[in-house]
Parts: C-alpha cells; structure tokens; sequence
C-alpha cells in the first residue's frame, strides 16, 4: 500500500470508465476471480453498493424477473431488489421447503433470482447453500450469494462457505463440479476479513460486464484509490496461502463461546464465529453496551429493532486472530457483573419459559462449521485429553498450541 500511495497518489482520478480505471483494479479483480474460481469479478465502493447495483440491475434488465430473497438478507440486498423494481418473493429464513413452495409457484419461463447469504451476521446461522443450489437448478432460478461475513474467515483459501463446504476437494486446488460452481453471483467485501475497504462481485464473464457496462452504482462513482486496492489484493493472496489467522478466530470463538456458556449467558446457538447474546430488551440492550464502554473500555454494540425483531434485541461479540485469554477473560467478566447488575435474563431462565430462538432450548447444540477435523486438532486434543487436561481447558491449550505455530510461522516468514 505505501508503495502504490507514493507511486500513484491518494485517489484514482475519477470513475472507472474514464480515468479511474489502473492495473490496480485489473489485478485485483483477477484475484478476486480466482479466490471464487469465477471467470471475472469487479469492484465496486462497498458491498452495500456492490449488491444494491446487481441486484438493481439484474430485476430490472431481466423481462418479468422475480426475486426471491431471504427474510433475513441484508439491508443492502432489499434496497437493490426495491430500486429493481421489479417483483420481489420474500421466504421464511433458511426454510428450504418455503422456497420451493413459493418457486414451485412460478411459471417455469419466468427469469427467478434466489438471493441469500452464507453467514447472517446478526444471528451467525449459515445458508443452506447446496439445498438452495438443488432448487435453482431444478426450478431454472439464478443463485445470488452474499459471503461478506465469510470470505477470508471459511474455506481452504478464505474464499467462503461455498468453497468450505467441498473443503477436501479445495485444500487441493480449485475443481470444477463443486457447490461454487453452482452460485451465479458472488457478492464480497475487502472491509472486514481483509481490512480494507471496498466491495466485489465474482461470475461468469457475461453477468460481469452485463453489470459494468449497465450499473449505475458502478459507472457514475470514482473508484477505489490504488493503494487500497493494492492492499486488498496482497490481503487475498495472503489469507489465500496461509490460514492460521482463521483457525485462530475461530479457536478464540469456540473458548468465548464456552466461557460464556459457563457462566449462564445466553448465546444464540450457531455454527458460525458470530456470537449473538441475547438480551431480549431494547434499553437493557444499550445500557449493557453503555456500562462496557464507560466502565470497562469494552466495544460491543447494542443491536436493536430495525435491525432484529422487537424482543431479540442482544449485543452482537466477533473475536479475532489477534485477541488474548486475558482480553477474552474482562470480556467474559464484565458482561457477568452487567448481566448482575442489570439483571438481565440468563441461559437458564429462558430455559425456565420454555426457550426462545435457541436460547435455553434443549438439544439446540451446533456444531461449529469449522470442525475439528477441519481446524486440524483432532490429534491434539486427544494428545492434550491423555495429558489429563480437563474438558473445559482443551480450547486453551489448543489456543496455546495454534499461537505458537502462528509465531514460529510469523518467525520464519520474517
């Protein structure tokens, strides 16, 4: 980044068509396109936008389109299917069989867009991405999926759920036949995982230009600066060749979800690293997020209605790489002083009423997305087991373990 900000300046110049278009943009893009195996990819300001054109673009471009769109899907996706104009089908959230009900009520000439995501990032579930595909492909529907909270965070080479799921055939190359080859669009963001700024889209050649040479969001706007794109790309092809970063997250995942577990504060269970905690009270909400803040100098946002239903209000936590036990450890003991304090509902007293959204319901147990298998522990756990670690202290010295192997790694590559 600092390289291409000497060399080429602040900003781009302009828009794409016109002066703003760089080798920059060009080399990201094709990396972009390999990460999803897709033969093109463009870049666009953000995600919110990314999506907002497609979807726009694509329901207005395509005669009679219907879409049909999660109930959970990002605010961005319902702002491009609105500016579409055109017929939009909202089903239940991951429910397969309310899809196939409502497409299965389409004449099969009808053009159809499934849009969905991979992870929903105010609940951590996952889309069911292949049964999604088998009704794309069985009602002629064009599939739509956004892996802004996966990408650099799932798959062999970060490259997302869909990729994760065919984990074995991925670790090994990019193979043609697998659940990525059936997703039309991907949508993605270099803000989160690849700490930059700025968002894609990754397809077929057609679908890419049909959308540069039609979107508004992508023709009238300057693009990004070449030092962030230069920097987006580097953070692909580094997430791409070396995943101890994710296998760190999701560790410090699993040991915050447990502790929190202990301690009788109620997590909506998911398989994802998001961690939802339910609050189920607007201002009780904002006050736990205040008293954080001010008296712990914790950041943790409040997440309220528009944003969740009305009574599932919770304070939304996603651990990283780079966090401690002894940050995991004044997270975990402040929030239990404010649940005190607050006197908000525990795990067990939603268990007392029956449950609510997974919280205190019994056998809602997930297992997390990234197994054990796939994190690359099952060895060391029973190595740690037949050390007579106890069961609650496996996650820490796998985390002990992983950090070491990422510093000696760190070593190494220095």
């Amino acid at each position: 980044m600092h390289e291409a900000l000497e060399k080429y300046g602040a900003g781009a110049g302009g828009t794409r068509n016109i002066s703003g278009h760089n080798k920059h943009a060009v080399e990201l893009e094709a990396t972009l396109a390999k990460l999803h195996a897709t033969e093109s990819a463009l870049v666009f300001s953000s995600c919110y936008v990314a999506n907002d054109a497609t979807l726009a673009t694509l329901g207005s471009k395509l005669p009679d389109c219907v879409i049909l769109s999660d109930s959970l899907n990002h605010a961005s996706m319902i702002q491009g299917i609105r500016h579409s104009g055109t017929k939009k089908i909202v089903f239940k959230h991951n429910d397969v069989a309310d899809l196939e009900a409502k497409l299965a009520s389409l004449p099969l000439h009808v053009p159809k867009i499934i849009a969905f995501e991979s992870v929903y990032s105010m609940c951590g579930s996952i889309g069911p991405i292949e049964k999604i595909c088998d009704l794309a492909e069985k009602y002629g529907a064009l599939t739509f999926l956004d892996e802004v909270h996966a990408v650099g965070m799932y798959g062999p080479t970060g490259a997302g759920v869909a990729e994760h799921l065919d984990w074995e055939a991925h670790a090994n190359g990019k193979p043609r036949g697998t659940i990525m080859d059936r997703i039309d669009i991907f949508t993605g963001t270099l803000a989160k995982a690849y700490g930059c700024v700025g968002g894609y889209i990754a397809g077929s050649a057609k679908f890419v230009d049909m959308i540069r040479s039609l979107a508004p969001g992508f023709i009238f706007t300057s693009t990004l600066p070449p030092a962030t794109m230069a920097g987006a790309r580097a953070s692909i092809e580094y997430q791409m060749a070396y995943d101890g970063d994710r296998r760190l997250q999701q560790l410090h995942t699993r040991a915050v979800k447990e502790e929190l577990n202990a301690r009788d504060i109620p997590v909506i269970p998911n398989p994802s690293h998001i961690i939802p905690i339910l609050v189920g009270n607007a201002a009780l909400a904002k006050q736990a997020s205040d008293l954080l803040l001010r008296d712990y100098r914790i950041y943790v946002q409040a997440i309220n209605y528009p944003t969740v239903p009305v009574g599932q209000e919770r304070l939304r936590v996603t651990p990283t790489p780079g966090h401690t036990k002894e940050l995991r450890e004044k997270l975990v003991t402040a929030l239990d002083e404010i649940w005190t304090r607050l006197d908000i509902k525990r795990t067990s007293q939603w268990a007392a009423e029956g449950g609510f959204i997974g919280v205190g319901e019994e056998g809602n147990v997930q297992e997390p997305l990234w197994t054990d298998k796939l994190l690359g522990v099952e060895q060391a756990t029973k190595e740690i087991k037949a050390a007579g670690v106890p069961e609650n202290g496996i996650t820490e010295a796998l985390l002990a373990r992983e950090a070491h192997n990422t510093n000696r790694v760190m070593d190494v590559s220095a």
